[in-house]
């Protein structure tokens, strides 16, 4: 790996800045394994090494504590100029769309928003991270089923417990008792997606607010990130 993507991923993203020697050329590795297996492609914008790096990155965080593996559901990843509508439109008012994992016609691509994509790593305080959450998406439909139930990655003793877990944190969520981004009450899915967020993010947090939950993702992602 050159050593000026050494040096933004020091500079843009956390996660690999607080890896051991050893464990940031093993992600340096899954970088340029992704980089050979999906494409990125600008729509309508310019994208450099910064926005490529950003993508693989977010690929490789929730897979880290998977060595061998890989996202055998993705082709290409499109990085888009900002938010869009379900028409994939770019401009007009109603856009409310950050990303999205394709299907049909779309199936085995990604859309992100640049803009979004570079603010989730930017803001190393916060507990949002788009790109990490819509490869938390991709993982949980590699089983066929986009439930929030990551069967990829659950060994079948924790899927109850996940399960039992996830209902009662959407719970508290939709009382106002929670911490986590609202958003993660819209489904199961998405509450997989948000959690992961948070989790990648802002790990001493979790489990210092959410012990139980944070448990069961430490178990599902194979990573004790606190």
């Amino acid at each position: 790996m050159p050593s000026e993507w050494k040096q933004i991923l020091t500079q843009k993203v956390q996660f690999y800045g607080a890896l051991a020697d050893e464990d940031k050329n093993r992600f340096e590795q899954s970088i340029l394994q992704f980089f050979d297996q999906v494409t990125i492609t600008a729509v309508e914008t310019k994208i450099d090494d910064t926005d490529r790096l950003l993508v693989a990155a977010s690929a490789v965080i929730p897979l880290f504590g998977f060595p061998h593996w890989a996202y055998r559901n993705l082709n290409e990843v499109l990085l888009y100029e900002g938010n869009f509508n379900e028409d994939y439109h770019t401009s007009g008012v109603d856009r409310p769309i950050l990303g999205m994992v394709g299907s049909g016609a779309m199936n085995r691509m990604m859309i992100l928003s640049k803009p979004a994509l570079r603010q989730g790593f930017e803001d190393q305080h916060g507990k949002s991270n788009l790109g990490i959450h819509e490869f938390v998406h991709l993982l949980d439909k590699a089983d066929g089923s986009t439930d929030g139930i990551p069967e990829v990655l659950l060994e079948q003793p924790y899927v109850i417990p996940w399960i039992k877990q996830m209902h009662e944190e959407i719970k508290q969520i939709q009382t106002n008792e929670s911490d986590i981004n609202p958003y993660g009450a819209s489904n199961e899915s998405e509450f997989l997606s948000v959690v992961s967020e948070y989790f990648f993010k802002q790990p001493k947090l979790l489990e210092s607010k959410h012990p139980k939950l944070f448990a069961l993702m430490r178990s599902m992602y194979q990573q004790n990130l606190a």
